[in-house]
């Protein structure tokens, strides 16, 4: 713990979804929602507009739709963002030596270290002045934390949330922390915190008067130490440079041991979709898949896949942990599951394409929508009611090349993005960063004129950035 508020942690706002809405000068203001556009599709994020509808993070897809219908449904484009994050991370390596990437929109930055702040006004002048920079070079929001911590600096980041700058004085920790819910603690999730509740503990300041050895008791030696002295405030983790993942994972422990095949089946899916979010998360895809399973009688097993390129298609990955999961015994009762990926490689989107062209060689299909997260074409909404009625004609190769949201250039309009395709049909809008919001035009997926096309500098004279005009709030959001 530190006497100043001198550990900084920035969370871009609604990165990947300010970015599309900054983009396309026609979104901006309307909900967006970025994500895995086929039938098991799941959010990766949403604009501040979207999440008035009660859409969020690693909500299904298909739920999102029915929430909010007009809103515009995008697939993700990871090199653009990419771009982006890397003119942050460079304006956070101006403040300090000592950088902590976690994603690609997030970051703890030391200070003190970099000679930017050795107090509370110093540490605010270089959290404004970094939010004006971020802004300047990319067009878009960040949010700024500052505390004597990196747990207490984060949650800081989440209060400033959107577009702002909260510090937090070290010594009020304890005070700010009590009356929040145990959620708000790194380590605590669902099962932890249904766990505490039943024991009585909602808010940090229940387990800080529960004292540690009840909640050693109630949690184990590691866990409940931990949580102690996080109750209290207490966080001396130092902000650790070129932090390089090895593996990223996720995993459920249960309140009641799970026997029925098909829900193991089911929970062994929903972790392998939560992983793969957090594996995009971070920028990464990975070839080893790595299925973790806790038995009834505490016993633990692993077993692991490797294929034959890195991935992080959602499908590959679900299918190759579901093919782990039958060489588990589950007789007796499951009481966790994880799904983990390591063997992690920086993201491109030819890994993508290339693992389901090998898992289509495999099975002897053809990769559709469905097989590649978000990379088959949007269909109508009309079609879209009629789908569990009348099967949908496969699209051609043509129509998979339009994906909605990805940048196109048509030799007579200029630049332009796909809005939806099918039925050998395209439709585009033709406008850029800076300009007014642009017409639509459609059409046919073999249109020679037509071509993909790399996303345009948002901010005129950058590499890639965002266009400083925008409407309302702000595209903000964590």
């Amino acid at each position: 713990m530190r006497a100043a508020p001198t550990i900084l942690h920035l969370d871009m706002d609604a990165f990947f979804a300010a970015a599309e809405q900054a983009a396309k000068p026609s979104l901006r203001g309307k909900p967006v929602v970025v994500g895995g556009l086929g039938p098991r599709g799941v959010v990766a994020t949403c604009s501040y507009e979207a999440r008035r509808f009660g859409v969020h993070s690693a909500m299904p897809m298909g739920q999102a739709r029915r929430l909010a219908p007009n809103a515009a449904y995008l697939v993700p484009r990871f090199a653009f963002y990419r771009a982006i994050s890397e003119q942050v991370m460079e304006l956070l390596g101006r403040l300090s030596p000592l950088v902590e990437p976690l994603s690609l929109d997030e970051a703890f930055v030391d200070l003190e270290a970099g000679g930017a702040a050795d107090d509370a006004a110093s540490a605010r002048e270089a959290g404004e002045r970094l939010r004006r920079d971020i802004l300047g070079a990319t067009g878009l929001t960040g949010s700024v934390g500052l505390a004597g911590s990196k747990m207490i600096a984060k949650i800081a980041s989440e209060e400033a949330k959107p577009d702002g700058l909260v510090l937090i004085e070290p010594g009020t920790e304890r005070e700010l922390l009590g009356p929040k819910s145990v959620r708000i603690l790194p380590g605590v999730g669902p099962a932890t915190g249904e766990h505490l509740r039943r024991a009585g503990m909602t808010t940090v300041s229940d387990l800080a008067e529960a004292g540690e050895d009840e909640l050693v008791r109630l949690l184990g030696r590691a866990h409940g130490t931990s949580l102690y002295r996080m109750a209290q405030g207490y966080d001396d983790r130092p902000v650790v440079a070129e932090r390089d993942a090895k593996s990223v994972s996720v995993e459920d422990t249960f309140d009641v041991d799970l026997h029925d095949r098909l829900r193991i089946r089911m929970e062994v899916e929903r972790l392998a979709e939560r992983c793969v979010g957090r594996l995009r998360g971070s920028g990464h895809s990975g070839r080893t898949i790595v299925l973790k399973v806790r038995r009834y009688d505490f016993s633990t097993l692993t077993r692991s896949e490797t294929l034959r390129g890195p991935t992080d298609d959602p499908v590959v990955v679900r299918e190759a942990a579901g093919r782990l999961l039958e060489s588990v015994d589950t007789t007796g009762g499951i009481r966790l599951l994880g799904v983990g990926v390591s063997g992690l490689a920086d993201y491109t989107q030819e890994d993508l394409f290339a693992q389901a062209e090998a898992r289509a060689e495999e099975t002897g299909t053809r990769p559709g929508p469905a097989d590649t997260a978000g990379e088959g074409p949007e269909t109508a909404p009309a079609a879209r009611e009629a789908e569990t009625a009348v099967p949908e004609p496969e699209p051609s190769a043509a129509e998979r090349r339009w994906a909605p949201g990805h940048d196109v250039r048509h030799s007579a309009f200029g630049a332009g993005w796909v809005q939806g395709s099918g039925v050998g049909r395209v439709t585009v809008r033709f406008e850029e960063p800076g300009s007014a919001p642009g017409r639509v035009r459609t059409f046919l997926v073999d249109d020679p004129d037509l071509a993909p096309a790399d996303p345009l500098p948002l901010v005129e004279g950058g590499p890639t950035g965002v266009a400083a005009a925008r409407t309302g709030p702000g595209p903000g959001g964590p």
